[in-house]
Order: structure tokens, then sequence, then C-alpha cells
């Protein structure tokens, strides 16, 4: 079906193309979104191996759950909550959500310098302990409401308040060590 298409199709197109079983239109609709979706789950995660496991299964998901998109948001925001679900799942698979423990967690000995750069604060974000790190990407890089957070982590909405609290309180101290 999509092999004599020269331009790139909306999502919508894509949609109906995979709907029905269009192996290409397939391709393309994982190619459009594999970079952003594992750079969301590698937020999470923390593990690139990690990552790349859970945007595979989030896309077999996807797949299998076209036929029920009821199109009520973009497409791009629904295939991003089943990746979030799916790194979540992940997560709590992996056991590596922890209290913050600052002896376990030292400072981190990274050369700052005079700014901040987008790949430093993401090792910073890197850096916190994984129940900290998912909910801060959850409200902080992803925009979800605290109530939507507290849904996907199954906690209660005031544990995702204190959760973000704690998150950017340990970002600030790491921050503020590392500009010394």
């Amino acid at each position: 079906m999509l092999a004599s298409a020269t331009l790139p199709l909306t999502d919508e197109q894509l949609l109906t193309a995979c709907l029905t079983h269009d192996r290409q239109a397939q391709y393309q609709l994982y190619q459009r979104y594999k970079t952003t979706m594992f750079s969301c789950a590698l937020r999470i995660l923390n593990s690139r191996d990690l990552a790349q496991d859970a945007l595979q299964d989030a896309f077999v998901q996807v797949f299998q759950q076209l036929g029920s998109f009821r199109q009520q948001s973009a497409l791009g925001a629904w295939i991003r909550t089943i990746v979030v679900r799916r790194a979540l799942l992940t997560l709590r698979r992996e056991q590596r959500m922890e209290v913050y423990d600052p002896d376990s967690h030292p400072e981190p000995l990274v050369a700052w310098h005079d700014s901040l750069t987008g790949e430093a604060l993401e090792k910073a974000i890197g850096e916190l302990p994984a129940g900290y790190r998912a909910t801060f990407c959850l409200l902080e890089v992803e925009g979800y409401s605290h109530r939507e957070a507290a849904e996907l982590l199954g906690v209660t909405e005031g544990t995702s308040k204190s959760q973000l609290y704690h998150a950017k309180r340990l970002l600030q101290r790491k921050l503020q060590y590392l500009y010394r």
C-alpha cells in the first residue's frame, strides 16, 4: 500500500495503514517515534539496555492495541503513555525504586564548567535514585500532573508531590556542590 508513497504520511494515514497490518506503515510509525520514545524510557530507567527493551515491548503493545486508539489525543501522546507505563513496569520489575540514602549516593565527581549544559543536567537527573528520577521525569520533563503521575507510579498524589520535592532538592544540592 505504501510502496508508491513519496511524501511522508500523516499520523492518521499511518494509523489507517497500520490497522490493515501494513508492515511498511508499521515500520514508518516506529521510525517516526522511536527516538523520542527511547529518550523518554531512558530518562526513567537510566539504562540504555533496559530502555531499549522497554521501547520494544511498548511498540509490540502499540501495534496490538492500535485498534483501541480512540483518537482523543495525538497518536504520539498515546504512544508516549504506553512507553511510560512500560518503562515504569520495567523499573518495578528491576526493583530499582529506592528511597534516597545520602550515604549510598555520594555527591558525583563530575567536572562542571561555568554554565549548565543539557548534557550535564541529563547526567545529574540520571544520578537521582530511581523513584525520584521517575517522578521528576514524569512531572517536569513529560508534563504529567501529580494525579496522573501518581496513578502511573501506583502511589498517592501526596507521595508524588513529596518525591518531586525531594528530587528537586537533591538536584539543587548536586548542582550547588558542582558549581562551588
